[in-house]
């Protein structure tokens, strides 16, 4: 191969950059955004967005915040832990999770927070085990807040970002809007120590893996370490770009599009020499909505049983538990 197709080989596998501004604006606007969305996501099923509207201000108190939070003693993170509580949400040690089978424990450590929905909300009621109360550090006394504001900013990209995907698919924009009704939703810090000099084998920040549900939008510091896996079975790094997030399709929204959309492989490999911070979050949409077989995404064959929100979740649990086991 010469240098010239070596270089356009690798220029093809370059994550694109959309300005998603355009979906506030007309509909010749909103279709165009909407054409490089289904590009996106038929191809890796990644893409860094732009024009998203979310404040470089509070993108920085977000860090700062993080950057605190898990500078605590170990002890106070600890009374944090997320296994007291019935949703998850809290703090998970270093190495708690593996997400990447037969590979070591993955070198970060994480908090977890939804919206912050007290016990008797009836989305509570209908499914505890994905919503509810979060734990807050007292010790920090602007945390709540600013992750308040957050998932305030965060549940409305997603939402507008969901509208573009609907006409992605040749669908009415609101197609998606019940699904982001009182939705499953997770905002999760993460804290990666540099990579060991002489790591154990196969040893990363965070091991390969899909995620579950619908969209992420991820935030990364400047650190670096994303890599995504190109269908070639390559990994394309992903590397941080100011004022940009990194959105990503997930299991439940590619089986939804009947694979139409990629759900990819991706892990991070801290290599720069610092601690990284990333802050993922998560619309994995409401509890009982129904995942049925979008009607533009049919083809020739449906590739899977119609579900709910809270079904798919529980099938990947049950599948990762017997993949580990």
């Amino acid at each position: 191969m010469s240098i010239v197709q070596s270089e356009a080989s690798e220029a093809r596998k370059l994550l694109p950059i959309i300005d998603v501004s355009g979906l506030h604006d007309s509909a010749i606007d909103r279709r165009a955004v909407a054409r490089g969305l289904r590009l996106a996501c038929t191809n890796t099923g990644f893409f860094y967005i732009t024009g998203h509207g979310i404040p470089t201000e509070l993108v920085d108190r977000v860090f700062q915040q993080s950057r605190e939070f898990f500078a605590l003693p170990m002890e106070q993170k600890l009374a944090l832990s997320m296994t007291q509580s019935a949703c998850r949400h809290g703090y998970e040690p270093l190495k708690a999770q593996t997400l990447e089978a037969g590979a070591p424990p993955d070198l970060k450590e994480g908090f977890l927070a939804g919206e912050d929905l007290a016990a008797d909300h009836p989305a509570v009621r209908n499914d505890p085990a994905n919503i509810g109360p979060n734990q807050w550090p007292p010790q920090l006394h602007e945390f709540k807040g600013v992750m308040t504001s957050y998932v305030r900013e965060m549940k409305s990209l997603a939402n507008t970002l969901m509208h573009g995907l609907a006409l992605s698919l040749d669908l009415e924009e609101s197609y998606f809007d019940d699904f982001c009704r009182e939705p499953i939703l997770t905002l999760r810090l993460l804290h990666y120590p540099p990579q060991p000099l002489n790591p154990a084998p196969n040893e990363k920040g965070c091991g390969a893996h899909t995620d579950w549900g619908g969209i992420t939008v991820l935030l990364q510091d400047a650190a670096g370490g994303l890599q995504v896996q190109h269908a070639d079975g390559s990994w394309i790094t992903a590397p941080p770009i100011a004022g940009t997030f990194v959105v990503n399709i997930g299991d439940l929204f590619a089986r939804w599009t009947n694979n139409l959309y990629r759900s990819t492989l991706h892990r991070v490999i801290n290599k720069s020499g610092r601690d990284r911070y990333s802050v993922p979050f998560f619309l994995d949409g409401r509890s009982d909505h129904l995942v049925s077989c979008i009607p533009t995404c049919v083809g020739e064959k449906r590739l899977f049983p119609d579900t709910t929100v809270r079904g798919h979740l529980e099938e990947m649990v049950r599948r990762t538990y017997a993949a580990a086991g």
